[in-house]
């Protein structure tokens, strides 16, 4: 047994998570709603992976719906989207964080907290489909100093077929956005926040595409060091946000559809910086009407990543330019 492992009491209807091993051959099983139980190790037998995934009789079917099992019908397609990282709350302090599949793949991942400084890594295994595993907690009082989550996955499954290239997610939590990602946990059954990693269309793997993605996995499940990449691009140190320098033909495009553009280049550069642990960004924004350069100041204004925003240098910007300094 590890921690992790889905268990079943003997001599109860309990089902819980391996969350530690305690002196006198006792585990610490965390059941529904977070609550942990003392059980000696001979009271407890592991889940198989695939028991969810069994067909049950019709007459069953509310039983099994009611745990929180995944019912799939035998001829039902391959499921190749539905991977997320979920937060669960356990009280009003604190929550779990998953990481779930609910795919038919089978994903070798790892989950990493990335920081600045230094990458800890919170867990590493194999998620079978309609699974999940709980890599960490946090608490809502240090919610503005949360690491970014890196998550790294592999697809596999058996037979013939054409795999697409391996998942590699960042994901940081913003206030703006993570109470908008409320709702029912796939697979958990709970309400929590949830993120989905592969919101993009799958992409097929070319021969060798995926080789240095797995070849961190591998390591990075072995305990062995691995060259940090980051799935968020590293933006340019200075950012022309002049419309022209963004778009072809952008004479055709109404003011606020300029705005728009310029705006959402600026947020993307922005949060590629963060994620990424970038001291300092410059956005060119000009002189103009000010419009821009207002917006920008206002939404510079209210993010909490942002340590300090100021003109730039003039003798290099004039007076179009904003530097911002990330925390």
């Amino acid at each position: 047994m590890n921690i992790g492992d889905k268990v079943r009491l003997v001599h109860g209807r309990e089902e819980g998570v391996i969350y530690a091993f305690l002196p006198g051959n006792v585990v610490e099983i965390e059941i529904e709603d977070g609550f942990r139980i003392p059980v000696l190790r001979n009271e407890i037998v592991t889940i198989s992976p695939v028991e969810s995934q069994r067909m049950v009789k019709p007459e069953e079917t509310k039983a099994v719906a009611a745990r929180g099992d995944v019912i799939v019908p035998r001829n039902a397609p391959f499921a190749e989207k539905g991977i997320y990282l979920a937060f669960i709350s356990v009280n009003d302090r604190t929550l779990t964080v998953h990481v779930i599949n609910n795919t038919d793949w089978i994903l070798p991942f790892t989950a990493v907290a990335a920081s600045e400084s230094v990458s800890r890594g919170l867990a590493a295994g194999v998620l079978q489909p309609r699974t999940s595993q709980k890599v960490t907690e946090v608490e809502m009082k240090e919610f503005e100093s949360w690491p970014v989550f890196d998550i790294h996955a592999l697809y596999f499954r058996e037979g013939n077929h054409q795999l697409p290239i391996a998942l590699n997610k960042r994901i940081r939590c913003r206030a703006q956005s993570f109470y908008k990602n409320k709702g029912k946990v796939p697979v958990l059954g709970k309400e929590g926040f949830v993120y989905q990693l592969d919101e993009e269309s799958l992409k097929r793997e070319a021969p060798g595409i995926s080789e240095d993605v797995a070849g961190e996995i591998k390591a990075r499940m072995l305990g062995q060091a691995a060259p940090e990449q980051n799935s968020l691009p590293k933006p340019e140190q200075v950012v022309d946000l002049h419309i022209e320098k963004l778009v072809n033909n952008h004479k055709s495009l109404s003011s606020d559809a300029i705005l728009k553009k310029q705006l959402d280049v600026f947020e993307s550069n922005l949060e590629s910086a963060i994620a990424n642990g970038m001291e300092e960004i410059t956005f060119i924004h000009g002189a103009g009407s000010g419009a821009l350069k207002n917006e920008l100041h206002r939404r510079l204004g209210k993010n909490q990543h942002v340590q300090f925003f100021k003109d730039a240098l003039k003798e290099k910007f004039g007076y179009g330019a904003t530097l911002v300094k990330i925390k």
